[in-house]
């Protein structure tokens, strides 16, 4: 699916206002690591942080994963959405969670 137009930040808080992330797994969010000998320390990360505890609070860390292994992680995503982020290190795997309907 393509969100042309849109960056990173902007989709995950629209997403996580409707995407519980899995809260019975160690690390729901996953960004790929950087690629070690690049010395850059992505700027985006702390970002997608502030929005992620707004929407989970309990949040801990991110997975951090190499960047072949990513991208066959992202092979198996049920949905992959591409944006105009140009940030570097932008990718994410965001992993779903249970949503509860309480009837009253």
């Amino acid at each position: 699916m393509r969100s042309d137009g849109n960056c990173v930040p902007d989709l995950l808080d629209a997403i996580l206002k409707f995407f519980p992330l899995d809260s019975f797994v160690p690390h729901p969010v996953g960004l790929m690591a950087v690629v070690p000998g690049h010395d850059y320390q992505p700027v985006i990360w702390p970002i997608y942080r502030d929005i992620i505890l707004r929407h989970e609070p309990d949040f801990k860390e991110f997975e951090m994963i190499e960047r072949f292994a990513f991208y066959e992680r992202a092979k198996q995503a049920y949905a992959i959405l591409t944006s105009s982020e140009t940030a570097l290190y932008a990718n994410i795997i965001l992993k779903k969670g249970l949503w509860f309907c309480h009837k009253s």
